[in-house]
């Protein structure tokens, strides 16, 4: 069977659609493709932040579950989500940009050969911009033409994803024996995965450290995290793959904009097997993307009971024009 191809996308939670939406719009100048709800819990936004035109890999999308308490970071959890920048250049001027902005980071460091630069938001969500210099393997995504930052300097896609854990040798073998990635690299308590064709969008890097208490899911946490395939087949073979190790699974879950699997591959760790397709462009053009409430077919006769639950929230962009700065 064909290996996952990289990363697709992450789910995290946030305390605020409206600052979140500012923070990815106006700080990191990823663009809102998509604006949307829960399809479990639809009182619930759900925000798609991607590439230009919303391709796999390149989205971390939202969830502002109402009354959620703050999330608390340790072990067993998806512990920071990365960004793609396109050279170590690109990172001098986010550090610029970082301080100008007052934006917590921790200045430029470097891990398994790459430079990154690590920074959180305003609910103490983890990040990292990680440089894509001499990267070989899976193709990043494309800058968000009309937004702030200079194309040459702005995030293409999605990089490795970190995950933390207190079982270290279960975790390896899930990734290895189920998942079919590779551990390539180690770096003290730090273990380098990829899958695909490899590099920067194709990798999983997993901490083992039992000393830090649980993580306890909450705004400001990672959801799941998402890894490509081409289609529903490749889904369903995934499907039998996992039930093969009695590895439990949602089974196929049609999510309009892709098709999706999901299962819990450690304690508190969710991982999802989405398609690269149809994508973001089916229900809105190119010029409008993300300044609609969109809403998939098996949702649009709920629309009137939807748009009551959730508060209205003014995403146009495509009358402003933004200065790079």
């Amino acid at each position: 069977m064909n290996k996952l191809k990289g990363v697709h996308h992450v789910t995290a939670i946030t305390s605020s659609a409206e600052k979140i939406y500012e923070f990815f719009t106006y700080v990191l100048g990823v663009r809102l493709v998509k604006k949307t709800v829960n399809q479990d819990d639809i009182q619930t936004y759900h925000l798609f932040f991607a590439d230009d035109v919303g391709g796999p890999g390149t989205d971390m999308t939202f969830f502002d579950f109402p009354g959620i308490p703050k999330g608390v970071h340790g072990t067993d959890e998806i512990s920071k989500t990365s960004f793609r920048v396109p050279n170590n250049a690109a990172l001098d001027y986010w550090l610029k940009r970082f301080n100008r902005l007052n934006i917590e980071h921790t200045g430029i460091k470097e891990q398994f050969g790459k430079k990154t630069l690590s920074f959180v938001d305003f609910d103490d969500q983890q990040y990292q911009l990680i440089s894509d210099e001499n990267n070989q393997g899976v193709a990043s995504g494309i800058p968000w033409q009309n937004g702030p930052i200079p194309l040459e300097h702005a995030i293409t896609g999605l990089g490795p994803v970190f995950v933390r854990v207190s079982n270290f040798d279960y975790f390896k073998a899930i990734m290895e024996e189920v998942l079919l990635f590779k551990e390539i690299d180690k770096d003290g308590s730090y273990h380098l995965f990829e899958t695909g064709d490899g590099g920067n969008g194709a990798q999983v890097i997993v901490e083992y450290n039992a000393i830090l208490p649980r993580a306890r899911q909450g705004f400001g946490t990672v959801h799941h995290a998402a890894f490509r395939v081409e289609d529903r087949a490749e889904i369903d073979e995934w499907t039998k793959r996992m039930q093969s190790f009695r590895l439990p699974n949602s089974g196929y879950v049609e999510r309009y904009y892709f098709g999706s699997l999901y299962t819990n591959v450690a304690p508190q760790i969710l991982f999802e097997i989405a398609t690269d397709g149809p994508g973001f462009m089916g229900d809105e053009p190119y010029e409008t993307l993300g300044e609609k409430l969109s809403l998939p077919p098996f949702f649009e006769s709920k629309r009137e009971q939807i748009e009551k639950l959730v508060r209205p929230i003014d995403t146009v962009r495509s009358t402003k024009v933004f200065e790079k700065e």
